[in-house]
């Protein structure tokens, strides 16, 4: 087999002509900067697709999130509780604020946030008024258990649906169950701006305050007046464009996104493997990455430090680095798992909680006196595929057999 000519990539935007036109329009209406046409619009459709009352545009998912922190009162010292297997960036915001993210682990059906160690969080740290769950690659939490167990705690919930635009959790649309919510436009996402988020919220003055806070907290008057705290975090005109041009197409990305994972899903069903799971009864993901889990008993032996991995070949068996490894020699991107937050250095002597109890009071082991780590395991034995909607089927079937030659 021969390494593609182009390079298949795990996602990069896809772009169909729309947007160049808004962006052209804000070009020549000279609307180029926080103000204009295309943000108006771009929050109306937000608004019209997801089902929320009010949408802010904002520079990235990250400044949305880190105003949704700040709008649900997180002070300095705050507990904070936050899905563990994530992108930094849903986390990082709680430490902008000053707050103290403890993490809960994983659970084994959809991959995000276990309601039962959430349960057993709020027993650990009872004075906890925040939760921040993550759609892990576009696949939904189990929301309602989820948003129950805050509000019988009294704590305010913040959907981070950066990575899940357009899924959906028993028929209603991700980015509505939290409070606080947020979505991201990044360079890599379903639909995008090459940059760019939104904040949802059904509270207007909540709105309201992330519109000031996202423009140097700006008051009225005939000069610049500033009585709080703000940020330059507003979306801009030309980026707004772009979003406005991809919108139409959300659907049609997901289809092909979906494609891809049931191609997957079918050309390996006889390793012994499965793909990222999600409820099928109460959930519809927007199947924006497809990863891959390696049955335990199949797993050759893998080390990995802080920046590097080992790896031993064996017949019938394989691993994340090996697979990783043969996609990258063939030109094919594939990626780890987000590993786990309580494993970066950064945030390993904060919280952990698994459904036992307290992680932290356990060796590091995936499974020891009977505490599973299941995020520290997924991460150990998966790893994301090329999940690029530009893809052909003839890519992708070259793509499954590279991954089948690392099993023989």
């Amino acid at each position: 087999m021969k390494p593609f000519e182009k390079k298949v990539w795990l996602s990069t935007p896809t772009m169909h002509g729309e947007e160049l036109n808004y962006v052209t329009q804000a070009y020549e209406s000279n609307w180029m900067s926080t103000v204009g046409e295309n943000i108006n619009e771009v929050e109306r459709l937000t608004c019209e697709k997801v089902g929320c009352k009010y949408a802010v545009a904002l520079s990235a998912g990250t400044a949305a999130l880190h105003l949704c922190v700040k709008l649900a009162g997180v002070k300095p010292g705050d507990t904070v509780f936050c899905s563990d297997m994530t992108f930094g960036a849903t986390v990082n915001p709680v430490v902008y604020e000053g707050g103290v993210p403890v993490f809960i682990d994983t659970e084994r059906d959809t991959w995000n946030m276990d309601p039962v160690a959430l349960e057993k969080a709020f027993e650990l740290y009872p004075q906890t008024k925040v939760v921040v769950v993550a759609n892990l690659y576009g696949t939904p939490a189990k929301l309602d258990e989820i948003r129950a167990i805050c509000d019988a705690h009294g704590a305010v919930l913040i959907e981070d649906a950066a990575e899940s635009l357009g899924a959906t959790y028993k028929g209603v649309q991700t980015g509505t169950f939290g409070m606080y919510n947020a979505i991201s436009f990044n360079g890599n996402k379903i639909i995008t701006g090459s940059s760019g988020g939104m904040l949802l919220t059904d509270d207007l003055e909540a709105a309201n305050k992330a519109r000031k806070w996202s423009t140097q907290s700006r008051e009225n008057a005939p000069w610049y007046q500033h009585e709080e705290l703000g940020y330059n975090y507003r979306m801009s005109n030309v980026i707004a464009g772009v979003v406005r041009g991809q919108y139409p197409h959300l659907e049609e990305h997901i289809a092909q996104k979906k494609a891809i994972y049931m191609r997957y899903q079918e050309g390996l069903k006889d390793l012994p493997v499965t793909m990222n799971p999600y409820d099928g009864e109460n959930s519809e993901p927007n199947f924006w990455l497809s990863c891959l889990l390696i049955d335990r008993e199949a797993m050759c032996r893998q080390v990995r430090g802080e920046t590097d991995a080992l790896y031993i070949s064996e017949p019938g068996k394989s691993c994340p680095t090996e697979i990783l490894e043969t996609l990258a020699k063939y030109n094919a991107e594939g990626r780890p798992i987000w590993k786990p937050m309580h494993m970066q250095p950064i945030y390993r002597m904060n919280g952990f909680v698994t459904r036992q109890g307290n992680g932290r009071a356990r060796t590091n082991a995936y499974i020891a006196g009977g505490v599973e780590d299941v995020g520290a395991d997924i991460f150990q034995r998966g790893l994301c595929l090329p999940s690029d909607n530009k893809m052909t089927v003839e890519e992708q079937d070259a793509i499954i057999e590279m991954i089948r030659s690392c099993f023989m």
